[in-house]
């Protein structure tokens, strides 16, 4: 078995992915013609995201809907890089929502949270150091 996927179900899934493009620097790998499915280049594992009509289409018994005015849920995806504090800032000047700020953890690594453009919670991180 190999993990394939994230799918995120979001308001606007041409809004997100061009979100995750200003902020992240991902690139679009393709968006259904309904606008209701879209995917990023994100390396092994795929970032998608889904429109909550979609979700209710699949998923009979319903789901919690992300809600920008409630605190995350407890689930991230995370992104390394070497350039931390540069990343940072053009994820937030991009339109993302600090979260926590940059922090040094006790094992070197520093770590900073953000929210994206539907309030899904993203960690911006360096890699850590064997």
């Amino acid at each position: 078995m190999q993990y394939a996927y994230t799918i995120i179900y979001v308001e606007n899934v041409v809004e997100t992915i061009e979100f995750y493009k200003r902020a992240f620097g991902f690139e679009k790998k393709f968006v259904t013609p309904e606008n209701d499915y879209g995917e990023l280049i994100s390396g092994e594992t795929t970032i998608a995201f889904a429109s909550f009509e979609l979700g209710i289409s699949n998923f009979k018994k319903g789901f919690e809907k992300i809600d920008k005015s409630k605190k995350p849920f407890g689930v991230e995806m995370a992104f390394t890089t070497e350039n931390i504090e540069t990343d940072f800032k053009k994820a937030i000047d991009a339109g993302a929502t600090e979260f926590e700020p940059l922090v040094e953890k006790p094992w070197g690594q520093k770590v900073g949270y953000v929210l994206d453009n539907n309030g899904f919670l993203i960690e911006i991180c360096t890699p850590i150091k064997n």
